[in-house]
């Protein structure tokens, strides 16, 4: 049936939009390294508008540690260090007048620890999203069954859709493995 198709490949592309979504807030945990997307999501005040930071500044890594973040205009240079004061980075900006530098801290144990569990959350809510959609389709595939769908193709796609759950769980537990090597990496 030709509902059922489409609610397959709805699942199918809203599972894989919450493994995207995963890796992304994955990526935004900073395991040591000086990456740039550790200030995806940063906001900056510009012109009164609250702007992400990639679009007033180019930010570099010169080395490992090290972050550099040149503003487009002179100007933003203390809104930007204002915005990463103010934002749960952990990190001190240092500005010569021209560039933000950002220097990355060795990670203690602890703290590995604690991004760990940032990290594990991240999945769970990734595969809380994954659960959601697989009940709502399977919900849609109910509501054809009672509107004449045959029981047996019913059956088959709510078989599909906890296959494309299970696919994709596994893809998030793989992101978290990785990222977990990552993390614990001295």
């Amino acid at each position: 049936m030709e509902e059922i198709e489409l609610y397959l490949d709805e699942a199918k592309e809203l599972m894989q939009k919450a493994v995207s979504h995963t890796s992304a807030e994955l990526l935004k945990i900073r395991a040591g390294k000086a990456m740039p997307n550790i200030l995806d999501g940063l906001m900056v005040l510009y012109y009164g508008a609250n702007t992400p930071l990639n679009q007033v500044a180019s930010v570099t890594t010169p080395d490992a540690r090290t972050l550099a973040i040149k503003p487009f205009e002179r100007s933003l240079i203390s809104e930007i260090e204002k915005a990463i004061i103010n934002s749960d980075l952990g990190l001190a900006p240092q500005n010569n007048g021209e560039l933000i530098i950002l220097t990355i801290p060795a990670l203690t144990e602890e703290r590995r620890i604690t991004l760990v569990k940032h990290a594990k959350n991240e999945c769970e809510e990734g595969k809380i999203s994954l659960r959601t959609v697989r009940k709502n389709i399977n919900d849609e595939l109910k509501k054809l069954q009672k509107d004449g769908a045959s029981d047996d193709e019913v059956k088959r796609a709510e078989e599909t859709v906890q296959k494309l759950t299970d696919q994709y769980s596994i893809k998030i537990d793989d992101l978290l493995v990785k990222k977990e090597v990552e993390i614990m990496k001295v």
